[in-house]
């Protein structure tokens, strides 16, 4: 008979081996005009705008004082939470605590773009959506299993029944001035590196809204893109001495002035929940010229902290078709090239 730390390492690498399947199938649990653009990814009305929105103009709140009373994940067991199993039973190798801001509310549909958000951990998603995750595998190996977190959270698109943290997922595309053309960067997320999404492929960057070193000073969707952007695409490190001067940082100024000239142009599109881990992703895409993208991204790395960058995509419909139905594309990157091949973003 296996113990129970060998029975939950098996529903643990099924569910890592078969997570895209298990995503899509756990999408038929919740109702069909909860679906964002006929992908698995979920959303209720008011969090996918009828246009694409300027991400400068979603406007962010802060309650640092914001306090949370819905599911911890918490359980009874040799182990508290499921962060705590996975450090003594399957650590990735990133795999720390760090703070990040939590999703209060969210309004992008209306005249009037707004998150609000409070304080938050990373392992708050890891003890709810990760644990969700794992109940539902554990179902689909016919384990006895009461899917209390799962049951206890319902929808999970409400911010008040979990700490919900957001990553922001951004499809970055290269767009040729000259020949109008343009192609776009993939991720494929290394089981062995990461926590989330193991496996799948994602547009990159793509990385938790959370702060480097400073809460205030970092509490911007675009200066976490730039983070993001320099260290998914190139190779640099997540660490930082100190707060992060953004006027004086190179990237962050060209970029900066970049958006301001239209030379590079960011939109959000939405935002949605995975239905197998409810990871919560803000989809956005950011669109650079040529000439900027080659200056300041001309050696994308072919690899980083949490797996590969594939080589450069092209942005027609049968590649987004083909990677947003044929392949392990998690669900929140799978909406964002549904929505970006809809609204004909370049």
């Amino acid at each position: 008979m296996s113990s129970p730390s060998e029975t939950w390492l098996e529903v643990r690498r099924y569910l890592v081996s078969n997570r895209y399947r298990l995503g899509t199938e756990a999408a038929h649990d919740f109702p069909a005009a909860s679906r964002v653009a006929g992908t698995p990814l979920l959303a209720p009305a008011s969090w996918i705008p009828p246009e694409p929105i300027p991400l400068m103009s979603v406007q962010l709140e802060f309650d640092p004082d914001a306090v949370f009373s819905g599911v911890t994940g918490v359980v009874p067991g040799p182990y508290e939470t499921y962060a705590e199993a996975m450090a003594a039973l399957a650590p990735p190798a990133v795999f720390e605590n760090r703070p990040t801001y939590r999703l209060l509310s969210a309004d992008l549909a209306g005249p009037r773009p707004v998150l609000r958000l409070g304080r938050g951990t990373y392992f708050d998603s890891i003890n709810t959506g990760e644990a969700a995750a794992h109940e539902y595998a554990a179902r689909r190996l016919g384990h006895a299993d009461p899917a209390t977190v799962r049951t206890a959270i319902g929808d999970p698109w409400d911010p008040t029944r979990r700490p919900t943290n957001v990553a922001i997922s951004t499809l970055t595309i290269r767009r040729d001035v000259s020949s109008g053309e343009s192609t776009f960067y993939l991720h494929w997320r290394d089981p062995a590196k990461v926590a989330h999404a193991a496996g799948l492929y994602q547009v990159v960057p793509s990385g938790i809204f959370q702060p480097s070193t400073d809460e205030l000073n970092d509490f911007s969707l675009w200066r976490n893109i730039i983070r993001e952007l320099s260290e998914e695409l190139l190779g640099a490190s997540e660490t930082y001495n100190g707060p992060i001067d953004y006027t004086t940082w190179p990237l962050a100024a060209h970029l900066t002035t970049a958006l301001a000239d239209g030379t590079a142009r960011a939109y959000c599109v939405g935002l949605g929940v995975d239905p197998l881990t409810f990871a919560t992703d803000l989809l956005t895409v950011l669109s650079i010229d040529s000439d900027l993208f080659d200056t300041l991204f001309g050696d994308v790395v072919a690899t980083n902290t949490e797996g590969h960058v594939l080589t450069p995509q092209p942005l027609t419909p049968e590649t987004l078709n083909t990677y947003i139905h044929h392949k392990p594309l998690q669900s929140a990157g799978a909406a964002l090239l549904q929505l970006t091949l809809n609204h004909r973003l370049t």
